[in-house]
């Protein structure tokens, strides 16, 4: 089959990993009870794991065993760095250098912005997530183990997992309960906020930080520059937002005393950023807050990054787009630097097109389940953005929507422009133009 376009090749490639994952998700060996797993729930976890989302219809720490649990911490290992990264890796491993044809399919995947940079980009990566993940997963591994009395390879075992899991903005939690059990402990949830937030900042936001570190008096780019800007922004409106619909909520923030308050605050905060990890039951959570929580969830992290949703630099360009409009300008002005027309047209396409994906999916999932609108809506947003947050509900969705949820974390996953390339027949440039006419607007 000859590929027409990058983006092909990497939803080709995350359609490989899901069916390995569903087939050894389905082999006996993978659940606790050593019966085989059905197609659907096996197939939904290694779609939830490979998409970095969270959204489960069984208990991992029940129904999965040692070895079910390990494959979906390969699965999100593999989603979070990204297929082709990984298959870059191994054609450099053994062939000693990277063709153009994989530095294109690299490159479309880790947003590298120029062909000599793929190389050091992808091992970035790779090098950024180790280190991280490392860790991390040594702090938890502390924690649990002295904190918690677990054994040490028990505590080593859990704080691997959680580290690759928050790292990946994935929201798998090796608990019935997620995070729950420690809303009051912030050895646990500080460290595992921060991998978040550096997960879903993304990787050329990380590299650009840290090499500017190295040579002071540069500036950062302009999309390092609004990506940190909207990232702080977003967090803190999440924050306060969650302390002020909650804080007298006696079955979320009410019951805690003032720090502790702050704390799951802060998680709450950061978590719908994609992550998936919760510290309070999100089935008592006001209807105003879930509703924030759509919106946080839909927007999103970083480009390039583990995070999902139309990410943060696409809704700050639609901002200043509006901005620019409302001020009669022409052009578009955003931190000293003027947008391309192009660009705007691009963040535009993925605002609607992501809209539009959640709305057929919430009305597919009306249609199919007796639950309320909040509910299903948060649902699908939350599958559409890889976050992983749920109400409950999930397990209690019949098959036909749990298909539709595994629509939605696949396109969340990959970005709509992505999926849309990747169905094109063929790209078609314009080699006339129309004559010009203005219809009304507004």
């Amino acid at each position: 089959m000859k590929w027409r376009h990058p983006g092909q090749v990497v939803v080709a490639g995350f359609a490989l990993a899901t069916i390995v994952g569903t087939v050894l998700l389905m082999l006996p060996v993978s659940a606790a009870s050593g019966e085989p797993t059905g197609l659907v729930t096996a197939l939904f976890t290694a779609v939830s794991a490979v998409c970095v989302t969270g959204l489960i219809v069984v208990d991992t720490p029940t129904y999965w065993s040692g070895f079910g649990e390990a494959v979906i911490l390969g699965l999100i290992q593999i989603g979070g760095l990204g297929v082709m990264t990984l298959a870059s890796v191994l054609a450099m491993l053994v062939a000693h250098r990277m063709g153009m044809r994989m530095q294109l399919f690299a490159q479309a995947e880790t947003k590298a912005l120029g062909l000599g940079s793929v190389r050091s980009v992808v091992f970035g990566v790779i090098r950024l997530s180790l280190i991280v993940e490392a860790a991390v997963a040594v702090l938890l591994a502390l924690r649990f183990g002295f904190g918690y009395d677990e054994s040490f390879w028990r505590s080593v075992y859990l704080g691997v997992f959680h580290a690759v899991s928050a790292y990946n903005n994935a929201g798998f939690a090796l608990y019935s309960d997620n995070l729950i059990g420690f809303a009051t402990d912030p050895l646990i949830l500080f460290p595992i906020i921060v991998a978040v937030i550096v997960g879903g900042l993304g990787f050329p936001v990380i590299a650009e930080v840290l090499r500017r570190r190295e040579r002071r008096g540069r500036r950062w780019s302009l999309h390092t520059r609004v990506t940190v800007l909207m990232y702080g922004v977003l967090l803190a409106v999440g924050t306060v937002g969650v302390l002020l619909t909650e804080w007298r909520n006696p079955n979320t923030l009410g019951g805690l005393d003032l720090h502790h308050k702050l704390l799951a605050g802060l998680s709450h905060g950061v978590m719908p950023r994609t992550a998936g990890f919760n510290s309070l039951d999100l089935a008592h959570f006001e209807p105003t807050t879930l509703l924030m929580n759509d919106v946080l969830m839909f927007i999103g992290g970083g480009s390039a990054g583990t995070a999902g949703g139309i990410k943060v630099t696409t809704f700050a360009l639609l901002g200043f787009v509006i901005l620019a409009e409302i001020r009669g300008e022409p052009t578009v002005h955003v931190l000293g630097r003027r947008l391309p027309a192009d660009l705007q047209r691009q963040a535009l396409t993925v605002a609607l097109l992501g809209v539009a994906v959640v709305m057929i999916g919430t009305v597919a999932l009306l249609a199919m389940t007796s639950f309320r609108l909040d509910e299903v809506l948060f649902e699908s947003v939350s599958a559409f953005g890889t976050v992983g947050l749920s109400t409950g509900i999930t397990a209690k969705i019949p098959v036909a929507g749990q298909l539709v949820l595994v629509a939605l974390m696949f396109i969340g996953r990959l970005g709509p422009i992505t999926m849309a390339s990747a169905l094109a027949l063929r790209e078609r440039p314009r080699r006339y133009e129309l004559p010009e006419e203005r219809p009304v607007v507004g």
